[in-house]
């Protein structure tokens, strides 16, 4: 088949662009190295849209949380990831979260069914010369392609550390120690297992992530940061002693129905939580929630078999690290997400600088759009800054300082602020604004070309 669009990477990003434009009339290439040979040192499958780090595309409560507007956003667009999220979900209280396999199948069988869009197996290693095309490579590009857009960009590129979080066995975990309940009861009530802790063992497991046997730093990687939004806990456990237990380990709003008393009927909060969130739809496995971590494989089994409850813990897969990289957005690409003096390229998704799942399919999705709307011949107005979508692409392509840029989670803080709204209901007012306005967006035709 021609293709009027080549889009190289079938992450989220990729997937949800090939979807935009296919959705519209538009023939794709999808390149995906994975399935060729080659594959990266975190996915774990040749699946298309494969997660890996977590399972969850975080809050969908889209009243008073920035991601769950976006959420809202996307699938005003018709998102194919929030398509297969919903047929691969699985509890999570407020959040949505998903079967893995499930939804890199679901998201697969889309794309290779639809006739505009050919999927090939293939590694790209040079930025095409010509002809209209989407790089949607993710954080783990692969070297050859890598340096083509380093020699592009006239740029170094950034980069920082990224970290995936253990898998446990649902029937290792020893229910008459642990229990279910969301915290504050959220959701069902019974979307999380909480293993309790308390004060003693708590400060020895703080202690031994301290002491744990880490991975061992490449040269060139040592003086790569760490994403905040995605810290490996024996790092934030550095920090000190109590950050932990304001951070993946805090006990508030988490009642241990073994702890009761005549006051606390209940059950009490603990000193301490350790929070499992279930990763398939069977409930078979079940993810360490926050416990990204670069301890070496043995280090975590012998420290996360100390927390109550995970004594016999079987691992169906263990913590781990890689080097995630990243764009100069502000600087490199224009308003459009194309590369400056390449205009043909654009590129979207984690590459671009936005970080999570979401934020990468939305930006994904954006692209997708910008590129239809250029084979249309149609000007493309992108989403109002006071939506989610909008505030996101505004801090990738131009607001964001370009010499302090680091990813970023979309938040009320890239939004235009309401300084005359009380903040007790300024949540509510950036969503009320968000969703008038980019529904007054969603009416022109030739800003989103169908």
């Amino acid at each position: 088949m021609t293709h009027d669009v080549h889009i190289i990477g079938g992450g989220l990003a990729g997937s949800e662009a090939a979807w935009q434009l296919a959705q519209r009339g538009f023939r794709v290439r999808l390149s995906e190295m994975r399935g060729s040979g080659d594959t990266t040192p975190a996915h774990q499958t040749e699946g298309l849209a494969e997660l890996v780090c977590s399972n969850s595309f975080r809050s969908d409560d889209d009243e008073r949380n920035a991601v769950g507007l976006l959420h809202h956003e996307m699938r005003r667009l018709d998102s194919l990831v929030m398509r297969a999220g919903e047929i691969a979900r699985v509890p999570a209280g407020s959040a949505m979260a998903v079967d893995r396999d499930v939804f890199s199948a679901e998201v697969e069988r889309v794309l290779t069914a639809h006739p505009n869009i050919t999927v090939v197996r293939e590694r790209i290693d040079e930025l095409p010369t010509s002809g209209l095309t989407v790089v949607a490579t993710g954080p783990l590009t692969a070297q050859g392609l890598a340096e083509s857009i380093v020699r592009a960009t006239g740029q170094d590129r950034l980069a920082f550390f990224d970290a995936i979080a253990p898998i446990v066995h649902r029937e290792s975990i020893d229910m008459d120690v642990c229990w279910f309940q969301s915290r504050w009861n959220k959701g069902d009530g019974k979307d999380y297992i909480n293993c309790p802790m308390t004060k003693e063992q708590y400060l020895a497991f703080h202690q031994g992530l301290l002491d744990g046997e880490k991975i061992a730093f490449k040269d060139w990687e040592a003086d790569t940061p760490y994403f905040e939004g995605c810290m490996p806990i024996e790092v934030m456990a550095a920090r000190g002693v109590d950050t932990l237990r304001y951070g993946p380990m805090k006990p508030v709003g988490l009642d241990n129905p073994r702890d009761t008393t005549p006051e606390f009927p209940q059950g009490r909060w603990p000193y301490a939580v350790v929070q499992l969130r279930q990763d398939n739809k069977l409930g078979t496995l079940w993810n360490m929630v926050g416990f990204q971590t670069k301890l070496k494989h043995g280090a975590q089994v012998e420290l996360f078999r100390t927390i109550p409850g995970l004594e016999n813990a079987e691992f169906a897969r263990l913590g781990g690290l890689h080097r995630n990289t990243f764009l100069n957005s502000p600087l490199v690409l224009d308003r459009q997400l194309r590369l400056k003096g390449g205009e043909h390229v654009r590129f979207a998704g984690q590459i671009t600088g936005c970080e999570g799942y979401v934020e990468s399919s939305a930006v994904g999705i954006m692209a997708g759009l910008m590129t239809a709307a250029e084979l249309a011949g149609t000007a493309w107005t992108p989403p109002p800054r006071s939506s989610a979508m909008g505030a996101l692409l505004a801090h990738i392509t131009g607001d964001a300082e370009a010499e302090t840029f680091q990813p970023m989670n979309v938040n009320f803080g890239l939004f235009p602020p309401l300084h005359d709204v009380k903040k007790k209901s300024r949540k509510e007012a950036y969503t009320s604004r968000a969703k008038a306005d980019f529904s007054e967006w969603l009416e022109s035709a030739a800003r989103v070309p169908a």
